[in-house]
């Protein structure tokens, strides 16, 4: 029953709909012919005068349909719909229009670069700009629904509009507001007039250790080396060992007490230093290098030792003294002969590396890694993924640079080519860390300044030494410089210490065991360097 309803209501649609049909066109027929009369035309004429006149009055519509759309939106004239909730009715919004004008320059670059909509502007009312001696700082709010972030991923296509490279922008983010930006837009390629090193009150103000100047002439660097290491990396005579001689000043200067383990590659990069390491190497072996990566990593696991008794007996964790381990020219300890035994060598070197630069962070040991052969196996990849700190002078490619800097670094927000810095300006390079890029350029300190910080370093040790109460160690550093020797023997040191035995075997296995530090064979006999035991005292933690 219900089917034949059904077809019965959709046969008497079809008859309504033929008669409506039947009707109209009998009504336009009629309209026809009375126009026809009216102005005495042909058929043919007067159907297609009645069509345009149609079409005509449709367009028509359309046309003042569209204006006063335009016109709502403001187009023409820049509108600004301001929402505010009125007072005592909660969710209720009003809205009020005002014509606000757009910071052209802004603006324009902004949309262009991909910042911004092409719907929004950068109010003249909310940007300054203020003419600086390096270049032109921009101060500006962004869009609502936009953040200091739209601007940093495409730093690239910004500079571009401003007219200059990447590298001659820097930008800031504000504390107080999201939409907040401070973008300082260079006159002059980077580092084009050099800055003045910094003295000892720049570098103890600063908060953490400087590595250098930004492109403003401010001081760069990092919050701490606390749980952190560094890779540095960049071609030949691109100012390195400057930049590493810079750190290790501002580091005596401003990060407190710590020992330091230098190993020279280069032979004379690090002398500086020497007397204030707990110990120094000038070599090029990787036998030596595995030998000290050997005690770091002993010493790192003694100090763990300790950490685990204290929470096991629930007591404080003690507190170490920092170490960090200087290595230049690291790539030649990793590379190999192309031998069986060579390449096993290698392999052992990387992992104890590994090993050291990853698991050590916690007792307070920090590793500095620099390479002047940044290519893809120089540093194994092992070894590179564990730096919380990299940074990467001029190279020839972005290839190369992603060695230094990480395969994904190009992916990071706001990169920084290394390639496309100035060759010819040294020491410049760009540090990556916590996920942030900066352009520096290293300090480079005079010979006497740091002497001067060097020589005063070293009185504060041979003062903390004194100060500290007599020990066996210490008597022996004592008897030693009385002595006038940097150099002493086991059966003439040891009755001097308290040891009777006779027995030349047994009287070492006492003596070692009281100093804590093991006997030299030298062509004099077997005994004990100054060096080491003054070493031994200051690394005793």
């Amino acid at each position: 029953m219900g089917k034949k309803k059904q077809q019965q209501q959709a046969s008497d649609d079809t008859y309504g709909q033929t008669a409506g049909a039947i009707g109209g066109l009998a009504i336009a027929f009629g309209v026809l012919a009375a126009i026809k009369d009216k102005l005495g035309l042909s058929w043919p004429a007067t159907v297609l005068l009645t069509a345009g006149t149609l079409v005509a009055l449709g367009y028509a519509a359309w046309k003042l349909k569209a204006t006063v759309r335009r016109l709502r939106a403001g187009e023409g004239s820049v509108s600004v719909a301001l929402r505010q909730e009125a007072p005592g009715e909660e969710g209720q919004e009003v809205q009020e229009a005002e014509d606000v004008p757009a910071h052209g320059e802004l603006t324009a670059a902004l949309t262009t670069a991909g910042a911004i909509g092409r719907d929004q502007i950068i109010r003249q009312d909310e940007a300054t700009v203020t003419d600086l001696q390096t270049g032109s700082l921009y101060e500006f709010l962004m869009p609502k629904g936009r953040t200091y972030e739209d601007v940093e991923k495409r730093l690239g296509n910004v500079a571009g509009m401003f007219g200059v490279t990447r590298l001659h922008l820097k930008l800031e983010r504000s504390r107080d507001n999201e939409r907040r930006v401070n973008l300082l837009v260079l006159n002059e390629p980077p580092f084009t007039h050099t800055f003045a090193a910094p003295n000892r009150q720049d570098i103890k103000a600063f908060a953490g250790v400087p590595f250098g100047h930004d492109v403003t002439g401010q001081l760069a660097g990092v919050p701490t080396f606390d749980k952190a290491s560094l890779l540095v990396a960049g071609m030949t005579q691109m100012g390195k060992t400057t930049l590493v001689n810079g750190l290790i000043t501002c580091l005596l200067i401003a990060y407190g007490e710590f020992e330091m383990y230098l190993l020279d590659g280069k032979f004379c990069g690090l002398t500086r230093f020497e007397k204030i390491a707990t110990r120094y190497e000038s070599s090029d072996e990787p036998a030596v290098f595995e030998e000290m990566v050997d005690e770091l990593n002993d010493r790192s696991d003694h100090r763990y030792g300790k950490l685990k008794a204290a929470i096991r007996n629930r007591k404080s964790a003690p507190q170490f003294r920092p170490v960090i381990f200087i290595v230049d020219e690291a790539a030649d300890f990793f590379a190999h002969d192309e031998s069986k035994e060579g390449k096993k060598q290698a392999r052992r070197i990387a992992e104890k590396t590994r090993s050291l630069v990853a698991k050590s962070l916690e007792s307070g040991i920090s590793t500095v890694l620099l390479t002047q052969r940044p290519a893809l196996n120089a540093i194994p990849v092992m070894v590179r993924d564990q730096f919380l700190y990299r940074m990467c002078l001029y190279v020839a490619s972005e290839g190369t640079a992603k060695v230094a800097l990480g395969d994904t670094y190009f992916d990071t927000v706001a990169p920084i080519n290394p390639a496309l810095l100035d060759s010819k300006i040294k020491g410049q390079g760009v540090l990556f860390a916590h996920g942030a890029s900066t352009l520096l350029r290293g300090f480079n300190f005079s010979d006497e300044f740091v002497w001067h910080v060097v020589d005063e370093t070293h009185t504060r040790q041979q003062n903390t030494l004194v100060a500290a109460p007599e020990s066996p160690l210490g008597q022996a550093i004592s008897l030693m410089r009385k002595a006038g020797v940097d150099f002493m023997r086991t059966p003439d040191l040891a009755p001097l210490l308290g040891i009777t035995e006779t027995d030349p075997v047994e009287m070492g296995k006492r003596l070692s065991l009281l100093l804590g530090v093991q006997a030299d064979r030298t062509a004099k006999g077997r005994g004990y360097k100054l060096a080491d035991l003054l070493a031994a005292a200051r690394s005793a933690s």
